[in-house]
């Protein structure tokens, strides 16, 4: 059961082989087992959970079953959820309660979904290994001594550990695809603005985007199907057509049933595979791209000029609008506030000073350094206009190939603690997914196989603005024709 598609436990519940209940109620358990070695969750409510699964089997008695009521979803603690918990990491809403839902959270609800809890994070989605978070860091299923990425994190272990079907998760420079690569999951980062940020607590808001994380790319399409929609709240969330991301998952791009994908051009971009690539990270990708060939793609030579200006690039524009963001959390109106202070001017500098970790300090005060007076000019202005230019090399890219294939990660999971001391080796865990943000494009992370330690390995697929559709139809037949994604840790049958 805990290994089966969505399409499966829907089919199981539709036939009345098991009830939303009893399956809600195994995840639970499995959760109380196995939760304490991996602190993928943090807030569990078993009667909320279960209410609702109890709500999703009258939906089913009453024939009004969608595709995914009554399946668990694990909830990054970063989405809203009313009468959740909703901590963000940090012990500056350690005591938030949430009195209304986010858009995505809505959505899944009145799709019969049933929230099985709130997962660990980077503190404020800050982070590329889950250890910023205060509540300590999430462990890797594949090696509790390795991280599960960041900065979802523990939506990425709890699916790859088995504890949640599907998850849901953030993306703001590979939040979704790097977790996913490192404990062996697939996770989408949907185009800018097809998933309503509305009740997503900001980190960078030209940036962030919410999106799926689970088992293969089919389930991918039933979650987007989803979550994705026009939201009047969110000011950058786009009005268009609803789409069916699972509508080309079994189409055939030949009459040759030996190359479903035949004539798909897919991009190979020189700056991807040179220094700074781990050779058991590169063995993998090539093998996939030569699978990806006899399923009859073409494989193209592209140039990403700019590919190497997206760290920097990110790492001025994600502070700055972070530190506006974050402005908010100051002890006045909601979260934490310290216990003494003499003035206000005193309490807004212990209440920050206290309540938030140092990754996010760092990140609040390069955000304000790179957009005080006098420097503006050379760092925050600068890092937009080479967002231009990485953008404009994706639109030249898109005129040659129909995808972009490469690593999601430089190597595999690293050790707990490892890079703590170095953030500028932390951040360059991003110098694959970072541009994809900055671009507002489509990019997801699928298994490829398995590197050093037997720990796993992503591959990324980037795709044109509103091309998920094309991406999907691609991982999945890259799965049907492998068994990567299937995998799973020791110990977590």
């Amino acid at each position: 059961m805990f290994n089966s598609t969505l399409k499966q436990l829907s089919a199981l519940l539709a036939q009345k082989k098991l009830s939303s209940a009893e399956l809600t109620q195994s995840y639970l358990d499995r959760i109380a087992q196995r939760n304490p070695e991996l602190n993928a969750f943090l807030t569990v409510d078993a009667e909320k959970s279960l209410a609702q699964a109890r709500a999703a089997d009258a939906q089913i008695a009453a024939g009004k079953a969608q595709p995914l009521t009554g399946i668990p979803v694990a909830h990054k603690d970063i989405f809203c959820a009313q009468g959740w918990l909703t901590t963000c990491g940090s012990k500056m809403l350690a005591n938030f309660v949430s009195p209304y839902d986010a858009h995505v959270v809505e959505k899944l609800n009145a799709a019969g979904a049933v929230i099985l809890g709130k997962t660990n994070m980077d503190e404020f989605a800050m982070g590329s290994s889950s250890e910023t978070g205060f509540f300590g860091a999430v462990k890797n299923p594949w090696d509790p001594t390795r991280v599960a990425g960041g900065s979802s994190g523990g939506s990425a272990a709890a699916v790859a550990a088995r504890i949640a079907p599907v998850a849901i998760g953030t993306d703001t420079g590979g939040s979704i695809r790097q977790p996913a690569a490192l404990t062996g999951i697939c996770g989408l980062k949907p185009t800018y603005g097809v998933v309503s940020r509305y009740g997503m607590i900001a980190f960078a808001s030209s940036l962030d985007q919410g999106g799926p994380m689970a088992k293969s790319a089919e389930d991918l399409a039933l979650m987007l199907n989803v979550m994705a929609g026009f939201d009047a709240r969110d000011s950058t969330s786009l009005e268009r057509p609803e789409e069916d991301y699972s509508r080309l998952l079994d189409v055939r791009l030949t009459g040759d049933r030996s190359k479903p994908l035949g004539g798909l051009r897919i991009g190979v971009p020189k700056e991807y595979f040179g220094a700074g690539l781990g050779a058991d990270v590169g063995a993998a990708v090539e093998a996939a791209l030569v699978q990806f060939e006899k399923l009859g793609a073409v494989r193209v030579s592209i140039a990403l000029p700019n590919s190497g200006l997206s760290v920097p690039a990110y790492y001025v524009i994600a502070p700055a609008e972070a530190s506006s963001n974050l402005s908010r959390f100051d002890g006045v109106r909601y979260g934490y506030r310290a216990a003494e202070y003499g003035d206000l001017t005193e309490m807004y500098r212990k209440t920050r000073a206290q309540g938030f970790g140092a990754e996010v300090k760092r990140r609040i005060l390069i955000g304000t350094y790179v957009l005080s007076h006098g420097y503006y000019d050379a760092y925050y202005l600068k890092a937009q206009k080479i967002r231009r230019l990485i953008a404009q090399d994706f639109a030249q890219a898109f005129k040659q190939c129909d995808l972009i294939l490469g690593p999601t990660t430089p190597g595999v999971a690293f050790g707990l603690g490892s890079m703590s001391s170095d953030p500028v080796q932390m951040y360059l865990l991003d110098i694959y997914t970072t541009a994809a943000n900055l671009a507002g494009l489509p990019a997801m992370s699928i298994p490829c196989g398995f590197g050093e330690g037997g720990l796993p390995v992503g591959l990324q697929l980037a795709g044109d603005y509103f091309s998920e559709a094309r991406m999907l139809q691609a991982a999945h037949q890259y799965q049907l024709a492998t068994d990567w994604h299937l995998r799973q840790p020791a110990g977590m049958e």
